[in-house]
């Protein structure tokens, strides 16, 4: 019997390989909650793509699972009417899949850091400190991102060593700074309004959340890797929320 990691990652290689036998045992027949506004509920949306999936010459190349109870969060390259970099969550119930939310950016080939939008560790550690580590980027992003209590930043890490795979944003806490205060001259703002879910398993913690980017409607996916009590590399997908006229479902976006 598959576990629930094997059966969502079956059902995202389905978009690649065009066969819907993944997505008709996997995904509940009658029960499918859609969270990405532009396509319906259902499994059978997801069916009647695959074949322009694969005449676009669709990948998918996946990166990093976390299983958190009944959620796995699954960390993608994808390439389909482009390069992008998403982030997909499965919700089960009895050994199907009942809903799905995700978040889609353009992939970028050349970052600040040098890093890809991508590389680094990916074997789960410490399993025994998720709930401690999904407490710790918790309070990060409400601390630091929400600025409850911005002068805790240098706390959250360990000197200058965190590993960035941000587009726009090199290493380091030195790299942070300089690339907000090079958004703050554009006057543009970064705003975390509301923490959606915060889902982990180990030493990654991957946080959804809701603000505004230069005054758009956002959604951010962060994944945090923390090693020693520290958050050590971060990864993330950022994607203008499509407005409500536009949704193809009802559901919203968290």
């Amino acid at each position: 019997m598959p576990t629930s990691q094997e059966k969502a990652m079956k059902v995202l290689q389905s978009l690649e390989n065009a066969n819907p036998t993944a997505i008709q045992e996997y995904i509940n027949p009658s029960k499918y909650i859609q969270h990405n506004l532009a396509f319906p509920d259902g499994r059978e949306v997801m069916v009647g793509a695959l074949d322009d999936l694969k005449e676009a010459g669709t990948t998918v190349d996946i990166k990093r699972v976390l299983v958190d109870g009944d959620f796995v969060a699954i960390h993608t390259d994808y390439h389909f009417f482009g390069a992008k970099a998403g982030f997909d969550i499965f919700r089960f119930e009895n050994g199907q899949i009942v809903e799905h939310w995700d978040n889609l950016q353009e992939k970028v080939e050349k970052t600040p850091s040098g890093h890809t939008m991508f590389d680094g560790p990916t074997e789960i550690l410490d399993e025994a400190k998720t709930e401690e580590n999904k407490t710790l980027v918790k309070q990060f992003i409400q601390d630091i991102l929400m600025g409850q209590n911005s002068d805790k930043l240098t706390s959250y890490f360990d000197r200058d060593k965190y590993i960035q795979h941000n587009p726009a944003i090199a290493d380091g806490l030195s790299g942070l700074g300089a690339a907000l205060e090079a958004m703050a001259k554009q006057g543009i703002q970064m705003v975390y309004n509301k923490i959606h879910m915060v889902l982990g398993q180990g030493n990654f913690v991957l946080t959804v959340s809701e603000g505004t980017f230069g005054g758009t409607h956002t959604s951010f996916y962060d994944l945090f890797r923390v090693e020693d009590g520290k958050i050590a590399e971060h990864w993330d997908v950022m994607e203008t929320i499509l407005p409500e006229d536009q949704h193809k479902n009802d559901n919203g976006k968290f």
